[in-house]
């Protein structure tokens, strides 16, 4: 027999099964993914990684793993996922959070833009201005010209310093140039107790952790600060409807993976991240949490984070906030 033939055969096969070996190694996913979240477990973000992470699970055949590291500014989760290897098996919660700590940190242990590949957008929620029920306001427009009349002596209260909720309620103030004060609480409840108390006129927070107030009577919704109504409520108008142009102001999060992570891992990410907030069981369950689910592609994930970098340090510089 020739050997010719035999060697072609032979080189052949090694080079088919080295070919094969080299994507057996390089198959995604090859082990358990694990999604990092910066806040405690319970609140909208986990249930959001949760529940997108689980239906994530059965299309990708591998186990996806919530990993809950609550810090000032999500610090702790981002520098986790940026010095992780670029592989798609590590993956970061973003949100307008990571946005505003871009601003708010005078140095962070990673580049917000550079160390991060977004990967999609999970969901957006409602913010809304409320006032305690049986007060002196029953609509936005109500509030405005109290403060006109009486500059200096409206108080709105917000949670912590730097959150979206107290960067969206010195927007409003600044767009529409009324001398109000923002009273920034440790936390909702805080924010509700005094509202309830008297001790503050108004106040801006996330409709989810309010919704249940407003259900009972106790806090009047005057107007939700998005782009569109409240699914939740529906006969609240916007804060532009109620005659405050050039005013939108809304809280998203999303999904990002480490820079250096190959396209078609993202484009993989991407593609199961969408399915699974198209999946009907999903899609109810984020609904349920008073969010709106927002499949998209990475590049809207990345407009929406660059975006709120500029925005949001604008507000920060305008308001005057100490960086940290």
């Amino acid at each position: 027999m020739p050997k010719k033939p035999f060697l072609s055969v032979l080189v052949a096969t090694v080079l088919s099964l080295g070919a094969w070996s080299a994507h057996a190694q390089n198959a995604f996913p090859s082990k358990p993914i694990k999604i990092v979240v910066p806040n405690a477990a319970g609140g909208a973000a986990d249930l959001t990684a949760r529940a997108v992470g689980q239906k994530m699970a059965e299309a990708l055949g591998q186990p996806v793993v919530i990993d809950n590291k609550p810090s000032a500014g999500g610090i702790v989760a981002g520098e986790t996922v940026a010095k992780a290897a670029p592989d798609g098996h590590t993956i970061l919660l973003i949100s307008s959070g990571t946005a505003v700590s871009e601003s708010l940190f005078k140095s962070l242990p990673f580049d917000t833009v550079k160390d991060f590949i977004p990967v999609a957008p999970l969901a957006t929620l409602d913010l809304v201005i409320v006032s305690a029920e049986g007060g002196k306001f029953k609509t936005l427009g109500d509030l405005i010209a109290y403060a006109k009349a009486n500059p200096g002596k409206l108080n709105i209260g917000t949670p912590n310093i730097g959150t979206t909720q107290h960067l969206a309620a010195e927007l409003f103030k600044s767009t529409t140039g009324l001398d109000i004060q923002i009273v920034p609480f440790n936390g909702t409840p805080p924010v509700i107790n005094a509202l309830r108390g008297g001790q503050i006129d108004a106040g801006l927070d996330i409709l989810g952790p309010l919704l249940s107030q407003i259900k009972g009577n106790a806090l009047r919704p005057l107007a939700v600060t998005g782009a569109k109504r409240s699914r939740a409520l529906p006969d609240v108008p916007t804060a532009k409807e109620a005659g405050v142009a050039n005013y939108v102001a809304a809280s998203w999060n999303g999904l990002a993976v480490p820079a250096g992570t190959p396209k078609d891992v993202v484009a993989r990410l991407n593609k199961e991240i969408n399915a699974a907030l198209n999946d009907p069981a999903v899609h109810k369950r984020l609904v349920e949490l008073n969010l709106d689910p927002q499949p998209g592609t990475p590049e809207q994930a990345a407009a929406l984070l660059q975006n709120d970098i500029k925005r949001w340090g604008e507000v920060i510089t305008r308001a005057k906030i100490g960086k940290q």
